[in-house]
């Protein structure tokens, strides 16, 4: 049976190089709320930060991980999500320099994508 999913999620190394830094156990949470969120389109784990940055959201061990993430809807037939790097969060509010961060890792990959 072919289950539905809403979109296809790519890390970027810099997500690599960070879920690296982390225990598997936490790694494995992560990657399951990917799963389910691209499945199911879950607002908890997969939340809106702006217009275009989006976060993937787990907890864990009394831990807040996020990957920041944007679409790429530019292929009707595989659409994508792009992970661009991850957090632990110390506090509520996402840290406004991640989300530009995310943004200019977002405005790069569309340049490339058009050259």
């Amino acid at each position: 049976m072919n289950e539905i999913r809403y979109f296809r999620t790519e890390l970027y190394s810099e997500v690599r190089d960070f879920l690296k830094t982390l225990d598997i156990k936490t790694v494995e949470k992560i990657f399951f709320n990917i799963d389910v969120a691209e499945r199911t389109n879950d607002p908890v784990l997969f939340k809106k930060l702006n217009d275009h940055i989006w976060e993937f959201r787990t907890k864990y061990k009394n831990q807040e991980i996020r990957l920041l993430a944007f679409w790429d809807k530019s292929n009707k037939t595989d659409t994508l999500v792009i992970a661009t790097h991850g957090i632990v969060k110390k506090t509520n509010k996402m840290p406004a320099k991640e989300i530009e961060k995310a943004d200019k890792i977002r405005k790069a990959y569309f340049n490339n994508k058009i050259k």
